[in-house]
């Protein structure tokens, strides 16, 4: 867990990958169920074109299905859920259905200037879909695309308002399971700055300290 752009997603493909389990993301459970037009795919669009979180009905829904599917028997890497102390508390009773149980959460922990940094940077491609960043992965030309000369552009949810309304639901919303977490001594701080790999190295060696 961490709030948006802590990178949650490119550690999770770390992990599950050292740990040979499948990553499972609600972002990736949203956007394939949006693109294919599914009812609860239309549902969640309007919330996260929005900046807002999903409402939890949806999110669970689509998490369940997830979990159920084969390649998750022998374990798996939650990535973006759960959400809320209320989607915590149901996804504890999912996994007591089925006989599993958590091993351990991990929050990557970086503070919400950083995180606009991070996120107001970025940069997509109208034509290939590749983003950029004007800092960290600047393109030739500021106006176009270095792959395919696409005209680039800013989405609506990197937008500076979007990042800090999304930064407040987070707060308001997702961080207080820091805590539910934490009292059950299952919590894991990670420092999230930094360059990508020295974050995986910290996460892999609090992994071992976690598995000694």
């Amino acid at each position: 867990m961490g709030p948006p752009g802590a990178g949650k997603g490119t550690q999770a493909e770390f992990i599950a990958e050292h740990l040979s389990i499948p990553k499972i993301s609600t972002g990736d459970i949203f956007r394939k169920n949006v693109s294919q037009g599914t009812p609860l795919g239309a549902e969640a669009k309007k919330y996260m074109d929005a900046g807002d979180l999903v409402p939890d009905e949806v999110t669970i829904a689509m998490v369940k299905d997830r979990i159920s599917e084969p390649d998750a028997v022998g374990g798996y890497l939650l990535d973006g859920f759960p959400r809320n102390v209320a989607q915590a508390k149901v996804l504890d009773a999912m996994l007591e259905e089925i006989g599993h149980c958590l091993d351990m959460v991990m929050e990557l922990v970086v503070d919400d200037e950083e995180v606009v940094r991070r996120l107001a940077g970025r940069r997509t491609c109208r034509d290939c879909g590749q983003i950029w960043h004007i800092v960290f992965d600047p393109p030739a030309d500021p106006e176009h695309c270095d792959r395919c000369s696409g005209a680039l552009f800013q989405r609506d949810d990197d937008k500076e308002a979007t990042i800090r309304h999304r930064l407040e639901v987070y707060n308001e919303q997702t961080a207080p399971i820091v805590d539910y977490y934490a009292d059950r001594s299952m919590l894991v701080g990670v420092d999230a700055t930094g360059p990508v790999e020295n974050v995986t190295g910290r996460a892999i060696a609090a992994l071992r300290r976690m598995e000694s």
